[in-house]
């Protein structure tokens, strides 16, 4: 069975966007985004909601012709770009970047790609990821705390429905304060 990775970055609060939407708080310096790279090359799908794909391909299809990119940009949008897709949306229309679209039930679908081989698959949004997190089926969780306080926004977890108890496999702190906590479910 592959395992299903949700990763979000998120404040100390507990928000993982800002109430302005300003996204300034969580662009990783170069040690974090070397790691994010570093998780890229563990995954062989990435599953999306419908804002979490908006943004996404709205940036990294051509974030490597930017001559003044890092080379850990450089690197991630030519480790995303191949990367197969899986949108869940029920309001777009079509999708690109090695993308398919999938109007039906997040949950059976998932289920179905986590009982064929490959390596693991990563979630991103927060309304997909909570679904599967009440459906159990998000496998591990990393958690990067970003030393801030927001004091509003949308909360990491507020859309899961059922309780999921984790506990904790590691931590980490990288040089720029930011803290991964890596976690998997208990059973109850």
């Amino acid at each position: 069975m592959r395992k299903l990775v949700y990763a979000t970055s998120l404040s100390l609060d507990g928000y993982i966007d800002a109430e302005a939407g300003d996204p300034s708080w969580v662009v990783p310096d170069e040690e974090l985004h070397r790691h994010f790279n570093d998780i890229e090359r563990e995954i062989d799908t990435l599953l999306y909601g419908r804002r979490m794909y908006e943004l996404m391909a709205g940036y990294w299809p051509t974030a490597d012709q930017d001559p003044s990119a890092p080379g850990s940009i450089v690197e991630y949008a030519q480790l995303w770009r191949p990367t197969p897709k899986v949108v869940f949306s029920s309001t777009l229309e079509s999708v690109d970047w090695n993308s398919r679209l999938v109007r039906g039930d997040a949950v059976t679908e998932v289920a179905k790609l986590k009982a064929q081989p490959g390596r693991a698959m990563g979630v991103g949004g927060l309304i997909l990821a909570s679904s599967l997190a009440s459906a159990g089926l998000i496998d591990e969780y990393r958690l990067y705390y970003v030393p801030i306080f927001l004091g509003s926004g949308k909360a990491a977890f507020s859309r899961i429905q059922n309780r999921v108890r984790l506990k904790s496999v590691e931590t980490r702190t990288f040089s720029s304060g930011t803290v991964l906590l890596r976690c998997v479910p208990v059973s109850a």
